[in-house]
């Protein structure tokens, strides 16, 4: 495989495709803040501002300005975001909606963790870029807001019925061990590593089941065990894989090859479990008894999962020399390659039938935005370079 090939195509793609169409396209001059909703050749055709993603997108120029290149375009764009945030994004006392109009007037109500979580990681990386204290400020209130929410994480606005059923989730343990690491500049070491111990217990210990055979459950009860119900039952292949190339990087922080490890090994059951060995591709959602899934978009083949575990793959392969890494990578980069580029118009499609055919033409949406194309080409050529050097 030639490392130094691909690690330019990453890099390519990322800085003369992808980011020039979210820079061109995406930025609202007029009200601040980003459009998401955009077409295949980026016209906007919804104009609501949703808090993950103009989050997401503050994040991605203000990292790549910390860690590729100080472009004052880059940093201008993630400054106008995190300002309209910090304006508009939250209630006053850092619980942030989950969308906005496009002026800023708020849509729907703070119930949605992740659009804490992704505010974080954005006033935490801009405040890195501009050494600004104010947006440090924001980054770690709304850490310790998130911390106090974990055992309720949609708090008043929590539909189920208390008492019955008590399930947590996978998605958040998650994401924080993701965001420890990303706002590590504002922590003290103490709090930090209390904080990545927790997380991986959570991940490794709690959701991931060796009883299924090494695979990872979205949901369990409160006490830790297996529920069957449809939300007990769920396994989101994609979600489990991203994961596991924090875990690794969380492995490489606190110099423990025996949890890298273990993050390899459950990438590949993970990726073998939910292959469409039919059709190629990552199913979306899956079942652990093999019932009928209750969403009915189960089987489309979504941008994020596959691009996910390409960075996956590669950290294995790298922190670990697995070559079962580097021939699943080759397998999955040459099916993520031919079906999510678009090779008329820039920027990747999200959405693909199982068939692996274009469900939606769209390059943005409610939940498609300037976040996991861009941070995967990033993370990709990162690691290729790595690769390339080492050998």
């Amino acid at each position: 495989m030639d490392f130094k090939k691909l690690a330019s195509l990453y890099k390519d793609e990322l800085l003369d495709n992808v980011l020039p169409f979210w820079l061109e396209h995406s930025q609202d001059h007029e009200y601040g803040g980003y459009f998401t909703c955009l077409d295949r050749e980026g016209k906007v055709f919804d104009t609501d501002k949703f808090i993950w993603l103009q989050s997401r997108e503050v994040w991605m120029f203000s990292m790549l300005y910390n860690k590729v290149e100080n472009r004052q375009e880059w940093l201008d764009c993630a400054i106008q975001g995190g300002e309209f945030l910090k304006k508009y994004g939250h209630d006053g006392d850092y619980n942030w909606y989950f969308s906005l109009d496009r002026s800023g007037r708020p849509l729907v109500e703070p119930y949605n963790i992740f659009s804490y979580t992704f505010a974080t990681m954005a006033f935490g990386q801009l405040s890195l870029a501009t050494g600004n204290q104010e947006y440090a400020d924001i980054a770690r209130k709304t850490f310790d807001i998130i911390l106090s929410k974990v055992n309720n994480p949609k708090g008043k606005w929590n539909k189920l019925h208390p008492g019955t059923r008590n399930l947590k989730n996978f998605a958040l343990p998650m994401i924080l061990c993701n965001l420890a690491l990303e706002i590590e500049h504002l922590l003290d070491e103490n709090y930090l590593r209390e904080t990545m111990e927790t997380c991986i217990h959570e991940v490794m210990e709690v959701f991931y089941r060796p009883e299924l055979g090494g695979i990872i459950v979205e949901n369990v009860d409160i006490d830790g065990s297996l529920v069957d119900c449809f939300e007990g039952r769920q396994v989101t292949p994609g979600h489990a894989i991203e994961a596991m190339w924090f875990i690794m990087d969380l492995g490489k922080r606190l110099n423990r090859p025996e949890l890298i490890e273990k993050a390899k090994e459950t990438t590949l059951t993970i990726l073998n479990y939910g292959w469409d060995k039919k059709y190629g591709g990552v199913y979306y959602f899956m079942d652990r008894n093999g019932c009928p899934p209750q969403q009915l978009e189960w089987d489309q083949k979504l941008w994020w999962v596959h691009i996910e575990t390409l960075i996956s793959l590669l950290k294995g392969y790298q922190l670990t020399g697995d070559k079962r890494c580097l021939e699943w990578f080759e397998k999955v980069h040459d099916y993520t390659w031919e079906h999510f580029k678009d090779k008329e118009y820039p920027e990747w499609y999200g959405y693909l039938n199982r068939r692996g055919e274009v469900l939606l033409p769209l390059k943005g949406g409610k939940w498609k935005g300037c976040f996991h194309v861009p941070r995967g080409l990033f993370q990709c050529w990162k690691t290729l370079e790595d690769l390339m050097n080492y050998k």
